[in-house]
């Protein structure tokens, strides 16, 4: 009886012309309205599959009609709505029959579009027109450029001293490096390593890797070495994490030179005291990211504190040539003496490496977060 009655109103519907069509960019549906003596009505359950209904009857009729997260407040025979505590005037009111809602078609061609920023009506054509709500583009995820110091020909520091030479700095930040890039994807960040295999990069060429990829920031792994004329060198243990600007301290100039002699591989290239480092040192692309790049060095060293058994040897800066050319926060960090028996036992045991990793990673991501909260409040995200 319902469907017979059903079909009988859109057969009178398509008749007479009278029909609302509900569209989006991939489907149509044409629902029948049914003529009134003050405009016509339609069944609102009849705008579904393409748009979201429910129908709530309550006391003395008066019913709760939802459509597309709008919700209107009706009463059966009451030439009005209400809508978030406004009432609104209806040319047509609210109908029942055969214990059905009908609601004039004023409610969805003026009332609903101008509820719904994503509904328009089309007078002319008689449809109501759903548009895909345009999301933005999910931003890619931030890029850590990772750099595992030496490699190829340049071995970098060899100890322990006074054993046999059980650790090779290429080596360990090699692994130390591919397990923080590891770390750093498993925090949702994408890596590019400057390196992945015993191979030879020039200093100045690993910022330039960074910055063609666009890296957002640059983390460089390496291994410390004890001063031979240090009082006791074998005893030398600790982390330190250093940032781009002119060196302060005598530890610090000796550090930036034995990180800086690797250059003595590279082909056609010589050190010398006279070269532009001074001058690229004070190049406002560096300065620009100065505060940042001590900022990350900062968290670097407090989260490796959580983990490391050597002492804290702090914050520091120095002229690194790996460094130079990495326009972006950038860091250098010592995980710990492969001079000392005891450090580099633990920088070569595969846990300890990956515990290290963790930590570093860790600061990355906590940088990364903070960074995004001082740029938010601004025009957008900041792209480099």
């Amino acid at each position: 009886m319902l469907i017979a009655l059903l079909l009988g109103l859109q057969l009178r519907a398509a008749a007479s012309g009278g029909t609302l069509t509900v569209r989006t960019a991939t489907a149509t549906e044409r629902v029948p309205l049914i003529p009134d003596s003050a405009g016509p009505l339609l069944r609102p359950e009849m705008l579904a599959p393409l748009l979201p209904v429910s129908v709530t009857p309550g006391a003395a009729g008066h019913y709760r009609l939802t459509i597309a997260g709008t919700t209107f407040e009706l009463e059966i025979g009451v030439p009005s709505a209400m809508v978030a505590g406004q009432v609104l005037p209806l040319a047509t009111p609210p109908r029942l029959r055969e214990h059905n809602l009908f609601v004039p078609l004023q409610l969805v061609s003026e009332l609903l579009p101008s509820m719904a920023p994503n509904l328009r009506w089309d007078a002319a054509a008689r449809q109501l027109v759903i548009f895909t709500r345009a999301t933005a583009p999910k931003p890619k995820p931030r890029l850590v450029v990772v750099d595992a110091g030496h490699g190829g020909p340049d071995n970098g520091m060899k100890g322990p001293i006074g054993h046999p030479i059980s650790i090779y700095e290429k080596d360990v930040t090699l692994a130390v490096a591919k397990k923080l890039g590891a770390e750093l994807k498993a925090r949702g960040l994408r890596v590019l390593y400057t390196r992945t295999t015993d191979t030879l990069i020039a200093l100045s060429d690993r910022g330039k890797i960074a910055n063609q990829a666009g890296g957002d920031i640059f983390i460089s792994v390496h291994v410390n070495a004890a001063n031979l004329g240090w009082k006791d060198p074998p005893a030398a243990r600790g982390f330190e994490t250093y940032f781009l600007a002119e060196a302060k301290t005598e530890d610090a100039r000796r550090v930036e030179q034995m990180e800086n002699e690797s250059v003595r591989f590279e082909t056609g290239t010589s050190v010398s005291k006279d070269d532009a480092l001074s001058y690229i040192l004070s190049d406002m692309k560096q300065n620009e990211h100065l505060r940042e790049s001590s900022e990350l060095a900062e968290l670097v060293q407090e989260h490796l504190g959580t983990m490391h058994p050597g002492p804290s040897r702090g914050v520091k800066q120095a002229g690194f040539r790996v460094l130079v050319t990495a326009f972006m926060p950038a860091v250098l960090v010592e995980i710990g003496f492969g001079t000392n028996p005891a450090e580099a036992a633990y920088l070569t045991d595969g846990r300890r490496q990956t515990a290290i990793a963790s930590a570093v990673a860790d600061a990355a991501a906590e940088y990364l977060r903070r960074y995004e909260r001082r740029v938010s409040g601004g025009s957008g995200r900041d792209e480099r």
